[in-house]
């Protein structure tokens, strides 16, 4: 069935789109084991582990708001059904703000410089900067493929006294997430804000990355970032009708106010929305917003960068909706595949032999005696990454220069192969990331591009493994154009 679009006429002034030549009806998949879903009032419900629905039908009526509590993995949504799909109310896995901060604050002094939460399959914010105007007190990166950079203090390359704090950077996911007043005004240590990242197709789905934390400053700390928009895959065999709104937007960063305040968090990046069906109609809203910085009156330094707008797509058979969306949504297609088939992957397995987390957070993944000697061996394991290759660890600590070293070759086969390294790891936190590339045959660069890369040959895969949130692909076309996406795919 061809993917293009083809307008086949005007039925009464509203605009029927017939996607390719004979309609055929989609299959999304659903077993309906799950039933019928109708709830009577705003719910929060909790995601299953693997983040997948099979109902029957979904009936979400007016006045109702649906929210999910995300799982041990963070997953992203995914709602099958063998039914009708009507949204008359709203589904809501936006990513939440971080709070304010001194006068700008509730009073509470412990929530100060805490994150927003990203939404299911979206990425957390990171920490506002401590109090102490120190090199300690810079704020949080991020987490997220495409997470905000954390602010910290001013300095002669910021255009800022150094005694101010600079804001976090925004996150990016659509297009690339703002940079920080003081990365404008000349810092490129600090501030930035996040990369984009991802397909348009959203294949494989992935939500928003979080903004990065204010730094704080002599008096106080700064907003931690906003959180990013989670993620929801909707596909239904017979007809999507969405009147209400579907809303994955991103978090904004909490204000600070105050003499001596510190630096405000970056906004995190909008979500995403995949839509598929059989007919896909009504006007609703459907949001991946950006989220928006907060400002600081006493000095635009402070000021962090707003995050960028994440990625909705609809997929119909035959296609009703007239409204755009924010941000657009490109030119609907016929439905594709719901799942794709996994990745390659490359995770850190354990660190002087204490294992590692299979879904990183960020936040102290791994705590190691202080008397644990140097060097350590930090080993890792992949999946579809052809032996003979080797592993490259970087070291980055908190106050320090990084470090890096590379692996011996992959041993094993292609479908599981293992790898070591010995690394020596600085006192304090320290972030490690683990890089492995190769380059691809012609046939598999074409598929690869054909469903990641907007139709362009790739060329070389590059696996990213980091204790600093999940792992990530990142795919260079013969052009040198980079694609970057979640190695999170389920079959």
């Amino acid at each position: 069935m061809s993917s293009q679009l083809k307008q086949m006429g005007r039925v009464m002034a509203s605009m029927v789109l017939v996607i390719s030549g004979t309609a055929m009806a989609f299959n999304s998949g659903s077993t309906g084991a799950d039933g019928a879903f109708s709830p009577t009032v705003s719910t929060q419900v909790q995601l299953p582990e693997n983040g997948i629905f099979n109902f029957t039908t979904v009936n979400i009526p007016s006045g109702v708001t649906v929210t999910f509590k995300r799982n041990t993995a963070n997953t992203p949504i995914v709602i099958l059904a063998t039914g009708n799909v009507t949204i008359a109310g709203a589904i809501d896995v936006s990513g939440s703000s971080s709070a304010n901060v001194g006068a700008a604050g509730d009073g509470n002094l412990g929530d100060d410089g805490i994150p927003g939460r990203g939404g299911p399959g979206g990425q957390d914010g990171g920490r506002g900067g401590p109090a102490g105007a120190a090199a300690t007190s810079r704020g949080g990166n991020g987490l997220g493929p495409g997470g905000g950079l954390g602010g910290a203090l001013g300095g002669t390359d910021t255009g800022c006294y150094y005694t101010n704090a600079t804001g976090g950077g925004g996150a990016g996911f659509g297009n690339g997430g703002s940079n920080a007043v003081a990365f404008a005004s000349g810092n490129t240590t600090y501030s930035r804000g996040g990369v984009a990242y991802g397909s348009s197709q959203l294949l494989p789905l992935i939500g928003g990355s979080g903004g990065g934390g204010g730094g704080g400053n002599t008096g106080l700390g700064g907003s931690g970032g906003g959180g990013g928009g989670g993620a929801i895959l909707i596909a239904s065999s017979e007809t999507l009708n969405v009147t209400g709104s579907i809303l994955a937007n991103g978090g904004a960063s909490g204000g600070t106010a105050g003499g001596e305040s510190g630096g405000t968090g970056g906004g995190g990046s909008g979500g995403a929305i995949r839509l598929l069906a059989t007919t896909l109609s009504g006007n609703g809203t459907l949001s991946a917003a950006a989220g928006a910085a907060a400002g600081n009156a006493n000095s635009g330094c402070f000021n962090g960068g707003s995050g960028a707008v994440g990625r909705i797509r609809l997929e119909a058979e035959t296609l009703t909706r007239t409204a755009g969306s924010t941000p657009p949504f490109p030119a609907a297609t016929a439905p594709t595949t719901v799942f794709v088939a996994g990745l390659p992957t490359l995770r850190i397995t354990s660190v002087a032999g204490v294992s590692a987390p299979a879904v990183p957070t960020g936040n102290a993944d791994i705590v190691l005696p202080a008397n644990t000697p140097n060097p350590v061996t930090v080993t890792f394991t992949t999946t579809g990454v052809p032996v003979g290759n080797t592993v490259t660890l970087t070291v980055v600590p908190a106050a320090a220069a990084s470090e890096s070293a590379v692996s011996p070759a992959l041993s094993g086969s292609t479908d599981s192969a293992t790898t070591s390294v010995n690394i020596n790891l600085p006192s304090g936190p320290s972030v490690l990331q683990a890089t492995t590339s190769y380059t691809v045959v012609a046939a598999l660069g074409r598929e690869l591009g054909t469903r990641y890369a907007n139709g362009e040959q790739v060329e070389r895969v590059t696996l990213i493994a980091s204790l600093q949130g999940p792992p990530a692909v990142m795919l260079t076309t013969v052009s040198g154009k980079e694609y970057r996406v979640a190695a999170q795919a389920r079959d």
